[in-house]
């Protein structure tokens, strides 16, 4: 487990090293400054709104793509609702092809691919006599 990059071994190593400069007791003083200190930094209006804009840049390349595939999707929606616009008959046709079926033509009957042998290829020895060694 890291805590802003620094791992448990560096950890300790600060640990001692302070206990080392400041003593047992300015050790203990110095603690509780940081924790207000930090405490007064973690409830400012400051830190809240850091906090939003990180949250913020995190999640805008989702919102991003979010928004540029509505507006392609509405791009597309416009691009083919324009000829049907323009030819009242073909949005009818379009609309509803099961309410017009004389108008549509008579599906063919399934026809069956042929499959065509390989050509074959001459070989270049024949096979009754055995090449020349």
């Amino acid at each position: 487990m890291e805590i802003l990059g620094i791992g448990p071994s560096e950890l300790l190593f600060v640990v001692v090293l302070a206990l080392i400069i400041l003593g047992p007791r300015e050790m203990q003083k110095t603690g509780r400054t940081i924790g207000k200190w930090l405490r007064q930094v973690v409830t400012s209006d400051g830190w809240k709104f850091f906090q939003q804009t990180s949250r913020e840049i995190q999640t805008l390349p989702n919102r991003l793509m979010r928004d540029a595939a509505l507006e392609e999707l509405k791009e597309m929606e416009k691009d083919l609702r324009q000829p049907l616009q323009a030819d009242p008959r073909a949005a009818k046709t379009i609309a509803s092809p099961a309410t017009a079926p004389s108008e549509q033509p008579a599906p063919d009957r399934e026809v069956e691919p042929k499959i065509l042998p390989s050509p074959q290829t001459p070989s270049p020895v024949p096979e009754d006599r055995e090449p020349n060694a």
